[in-house]
C-alpha cells in the first residue's frame, strides 16, 4: 500500500475541530489503520475495535484543543503511534479477560460454523503463526516490518514514527527481513515463544 500524501489540509481541519477534517482523514487512512491493527492483534473483530478506538481517540483530542499540527505531509505517523498504543491496551484488556476467564472457570464459547467466519478463522491463525515468527525478531526490526513492509510508509516516515535515524530503519529492514525469511521457510524455528 503506498502512502497517500497532502494531508496537511485536512489535518489543519481537524486540529480546528471541523468534523470534515475528521471523516477526509478516517476515509483516507481508516483501511491502513485496520491492516496495521489486524497485523498487531491477529484478530479481525479487534482491528475493528482498535479502528473505532484511533479516530475516537483523534476526534476526543481535537475537540479538546490537545491535537497538534502536523510535521509532514501525511498523517500515518501519528495514526500508527496511536494504533499501537491501542493495540497494546486492547491486548493488556484481552490478557486480563483471560484471566478473569481462567478463574471463574467459564465454558468456552462454541464457534460459528458459517463459511466466512471459517475463512476468518483461517485467516486469524495464519496471522498468527506470522506474528510468531515475528516475535522472534527483535522489537526494532518488528516494529520497522509492519511500518515499512506491511503499512506501505517510507523509510522517512517510519523513522519519524519510532524515532530513530533513517539508516537505522533500511538497517533493521535489511535484518528483519533476512530473519524473518529463515524464520519462515523453517516452521520448526518459530516454535519456541520468546517474550517481546
Amino acid at each position: 500500500m503506498r502512502c497517500v500524501t497532502g494531508d496537511q489540509v485536512t489535518w489543519t481541519a481537524l486540529v480546528a475541530a471541523d468534523p470534515s477534517g475528521l471523516a477526509a482523514i478516517y476515509d483516507r487512512h481508516a483501511r491502513a489503520v485496520y491492516n496495521m491493527a489486524f497485523r498487531r492483534t491477529a484478530s479481525w473483530s479487534v482491528a475493528e475495535e482498535v479502528v473505532q478506538q484511533v479516530f475516537t481517540a483523534l476526534w476526543r483530542r481535537a475537540t479538546e484543543g490537545s491535537l497538534t499540527e502536523l510535521t509532514r505531509d501525511t498523517a500515518l505517523p501519528y495514526l500508527f503511534t496511536m494504533t499501537a498504543h491501542e493495540c497494546a491496551n486492547v491486548s493488556r484488556s484481552q490478557r486480563r479477560l483471560r484471566a478473569l476467564h481462567e478463574r471463574v472457570a467459564r465454558p468456552t464459547d462454541v464457534a460459528d460454523h458459517a463459511d466466512s467466519v471459517v475463512q476468518r478463522i483461517d485467516d486469524e491463525q495464519r496471522m498468527s503463526d506470522l506474528r510468531r515468527a515475528l516475535r522472534r525478531l527483535s522489537r526494532g526490526q518488528r516494529e520497522t516490518l509492519e511500518l515499512v513492509v506491511w503499512a506501505g510508509l517510507s523509510i522517512a516516515d517510519a523513522a519519524e514514527t519510532l524515532g530513530v535515524s533513517e539508516g537505522t530503519v533500511k538497517s533493521r529492514l535489511s535484518r528483519g527481513r533476512a530473519r524473518l525469511g529463515e524464520l519462515l521457510t523453517t516452521p520448526d524455528a518459530i516454535e519456541e515463544e520468546v517474550q517481546p
